[in-house]
């Protein structure tokens, strides 16, 4: 993957996270008026643009993996909720399985229903390509979420996470922090190897680091996003590194365990940065009272705005405040990154 000199997705398109989870990305879902009441221009010029009040009535069918991980039972939860919020939305929602085979009968029954959309976070992008495509064929748009199908005949949408864009947020956090540090040391703890998110954001990461030359990177541990493997792999890197400055941790779930071998080692002589926004990492921001300065977002709230985009396509509609009489083919989200300068404005977005 090359190296961006800009914030923006390799997708194309950047959401705030806060605009996203908000009504202010979908003004709403469904109008019969060209113009909804907040003064926000509807979709073309006759088109109505997605906003709060009833339309047409849309069954939208919901499939994820098992909820194994805060950050997962946060996508349900968002899902759910945001769905409660419209009268004219009737959710159908599986029993989530990381079993790639038990996911694709979920979806089919799905599909066999007949609901009017789809939404679908994949436990394996690649192999449930075919379930996708095959609702596409059956003239059930779908809303792809996160991890990306193998080609774009199998969604309408894709909305997701910036895994790029997350490591390069955390690389120039911590570069700007250490900017007048020489000789200064960072480590990195990873999640799994074998994804390739992980090899996404280590790679942001590095090429952020690239813009400040005093700044090396001396070490690297992949753990696999558990409480567990967050303090094992954490508590190696400490015995390896007994002098570093920064450490980007990529998961806050693990990040649990990695702050517990860190109390273990009685060690407070860096700064930390997490990934991807649970609410214990933003406590212990606002408390500003250990190693922990900072998370960078990979929201959760993205499963809510999957549902809004899924209720625009069932009734019809576009985007409110753009002029296109569709929503967009693909949206990535901004991985911002929360301080104690801005932790009250996302305290409310935290998954625990």
């Amino acid at each position: 993957m090359s190296e961006r000199t800009s914030f923006t997705s390799r997708r194309g398109m950047l959401f705030g996270t806060a605009a996203v989870s908000a009504g202010a990305f979908l003004t709403g879902c469904t109008s019969n008026d060209d113009k909804d009441d907040k003064g926000v221009k509807p979709a073309g010029d006759g088109q109505s643009a997605a906003d709060n009040t009833p339309g047409k009535h849309v069954t939208i069918g919901f499939a994820g993996p098992q909820a194994d991980h805060g950050w997962l039972n946060a996508i349900n939860d968002n899902a759910k909720s945001r769905a409660k919020k419209y009268p004219d939305i009737s959710l159908e929602i599986t029993e989530g399985s990381n079993d790639t085979a038990a996911q694709i009968g979920q979806i089919e029954t799905l599909i066999n229903k007949k609901v009017d959309v789809l939404v679908i976070l994949p436990a394996d992008g690649k192999a449930l390509t075919q379930v996708g495509l095959k609702a596409m064929r059956a003239g059930i748009p779908v809303v792809n979420l996160d991890r990306i199908f193998n080609t774009p005949q199998a969604y309408r949408c894709w909305i997701g996470g910036d895994n790029y864009g997350m490591g390069l947020n955390a690389g120039r956090y911590i570069g700007e922090k250490l900017k007048g540090t020489s000789d200064a040391r960072v480590v990195e703890l990873a999640g799994l190897d074998n994804l390739e998110l992980t090899k996404q954001r280590t790679q942001g990461f590095d090429d952020a680091l690239k813009n400040y030359p005093n700044i090396t990177k001396v070490a690297r541990q992949a753990a696999d996003f558990t409480v567990e493997s967050g303090q094992a792999k954490m508590a190696q890197l400490l015995q390896a590194q007994s002098k570093f400055d920064a450490l980007w941790n990529h998961d806050d779930d693990q990040g649990v365990g990695a702050l517990r071998a860190i109390e273990q080692a009685g060690r407070s002589d860096f700064m930390m940065v997490g990934g991807a926004g649970a609410l214990a990492a933003f406590q212990a921001i606002k408390q500003d009272k250990g190693v922990l300065k900072a998370t960078v977002l990979y929201p959760p709230t993205m499963a809510a705005s999957a549902i809004d985009l899924a209720r625009a396509l069932g009734q019809g509609k576009g985007v409110g405040g753009l002029a296109e009489y569709e929503i967009p083919a693909s949206l990535t989200l901004y991985s911002a990154v929360v301080d104690k300068d801005n932790v009250d404005q996302y305290m409310s977005t935290g998954f625990k």
